[in-house]
């Protein structure tokens, strides 16, 4: 294998480490040369909850941001193609730099990211730091829209009308089952150890998954919470990409400033809730996600990563 193969690889390995909907990890890899193919993989598409493949593609957008974090920084300077199709995207080596500072971080980053759902604390996001994440999101290819007090109310109607809608929904609730709960040895899905032993209490509730977690949930009413849409211009497959794109350059500039990032799936997938978000947004913008943005108790450890698919099963050197 030559240098830039192996240096692919271990993109796409580092890669596996992207957060994806329900950790459903839809891509698969393919090393050729001096090019790294993203893929999807439909038999990881949520088929109920995402018909369209919109989050199934926001989930690829994460894993290749990943990969080209991890590029970057070991010095290895690449361009990325987005065809409309398959291959989602093709990243191709183009030389060598000296690493980024960021880029070092972001990747340390990589292995300390995770989604928790516990209840943040009453502390507030610095304003400052509420900016450096905008600007983050912005510079990843989105947008973050912050919400103000009465739009947050709005969100939460938005949510629980979200939750409802799925809730009657059998066929939605049989999906979520596959892939929620249970110990997951499959290394794909979100195991109950990751999971709250309760929903908890929130201006915004968090997604009913239907079953118990055992994480102690937290004190309070994370009344701390900042919220935000995640949004971008356009609404075709490319959109969804880039989104992805830059919700994984926000997590982990998120997680640098020890900011917690909970993202909220449920009001995007359902479509009048959809619609009632793009409202949020003045009609400008297409919704890709909701967030939330918080602080932790710095006292109560970190819950375990979820699980990973191994190596092999995502990532084939053909050459």
């Amino acid at each position: 294998m030559s240098e830039q193969a192996r240096a692919l690889a271990q993109a796409a390995d580092a890669a596996r480490f992207a957060p994806s909907i329900h950790n459903t990890q839809p891509w698969r890899w393919v090393v050729r040369g001096d090019r790294l193919e993203l893929h999807g993989v439909a038999e990881r598409q949520l088929r109920e909850q995402d018909p369209d493949g919109r989050m199934l593609l926001l989930s690829c957008g994460t894993a290749l941001h990943h990969a080209r974090v991890a590029l970057t920084a070991e010095g290895w300077e690449h361009e990325v193609e987005r065809p409309a199709g398959d291959p989602i995207a093709v990243i191709r080596i183009t030389g060598r730099q000296s690493a980024p500072a960021e880029a070092t971080r972001h990747f340390q980053m990589l292995r300390v990211r995770r989604t928790d759902r516990r209840i943040v604390t009453d502390e507030t996001v610095p304003e400052e730091t509420l900016r450096h994440l905008v600007t983050e999101t912005e510079q990843g290819g989105a947008a973050l829209h912050l919400l103000g007090a009465d739009q947050v109310l709005e969100l939460a109607a938005a949510v629980d009308r979200a939750q409802k809608a799925e809730d009657t929904d059998e066929r939605l609730r049989a999906e979520l089952a596959t892939w929620v709960g249970g110990e997951r040895p499959d290394g794909t899905g979100i195991p109950a150890s990751v999971l709250p032993e309760e929903v908890p209490l929130s201006t915004v509730a968090e997604r009913d998954f239907q079953t118990s977690g055992t994480l102690k949930a937290g004190e309070g009413h994370g009344r701390g919470a900042a919220y935000g849409v995640l949004y971008g211009t356009g609404d075709e497959a490319a959109d969804w990409l880039r989104g992805g794109e830059a919700l994984s350059r926000l997590w982990l500039a998120a997680t640098e400033k020890a900011v917690n990032l909970l993202p909220l799936s449920g009001p995007v997938e359902i479509p009048f809730t959809r619609h009632e978000l793009r409202r949020m947004l003045g009609g400008i913008g297409h919704p890709f996600l909701a967030l939330r943005l918080g602080v932790l108790d710095p006292a109560e450890s970190a819950p375990p990563h979820t699980p990973r698919l191994d190596t092999d099963q995502v990532i084939e050197v053909v050459a």
